[in-house]
């Protein structure tokens, strides 16, 4: 069993262009005057049902606009300039993530009880050894995803706003 869908289900643009190329090939078969194409064109622009396309077309034969079957929206893509969530990322990255700021604790503590500055070396190799191993994402992503010109640039858009 098909479904029919309802005529009250609301129109977009392909339906629109299906209607004025159909009332184009009436015009050129002779069955619709100039004034007349006119009228009924403006009136598909303004329709918004199906029911409202459908009427335009009762007093003609084919062709006829057609009416294509609802599609599910589609999935929404995430923005380009949102920070990647940490669950995106793979788990040895996180762990090295959340390991750099028990670098930083540890390095203070062994200078602390042991001596030597060298300690504090520890957590700037292992961030460069991410860095490497990662790339440049490893880099962006623990400062943030946006650089300082992207903070100058939203700046800049909230005082043109005003």
């Amino acid at each position: 069993m098909t479904e029919v869908p309802s005529p009250d289900l609301r129109i977009g643009d392909e339906e629109r262009e299906s209607a004025l190329t159909a009332l184009g090939e009436h015009l050129s078969a002779g069955r619709l005057d100039l004034d007349e194409y006119g009228d009924r064109s403006a009136r598909v622009t303004a329709a918004r049902t199906r029911r409202d396309l459908a009427g335009l077309f009762a007093d003609l034969p084919e062709p006829h606009p057609r009416f294509e079957k609802p599609q599910p929206p589609k999935a929404v893509a995430k923005k380009p300039d949102q920070p990647p969530q940490w669950s995106d990322r793979p788990l040895p990255q996180r762990v090295a993530a959340a390991a750099v700021p028990f670098l930083w604790v540890a390095a203070v503590a062994l200078f602390l009880t042991v001596g030597g500055w060298w300690w504090f070396a520890l957590p700037f190799l292992f961030t460069a050894a991410g860095s490497a191993f990662w790339g440049k994402d490893w880099e962006r992503d623990r400062h943030g995803a946006y650089d300082r010109r992207d903070r100058r640039d939203r700046r800049r858009d909230r005082w043109d706003r005003r």
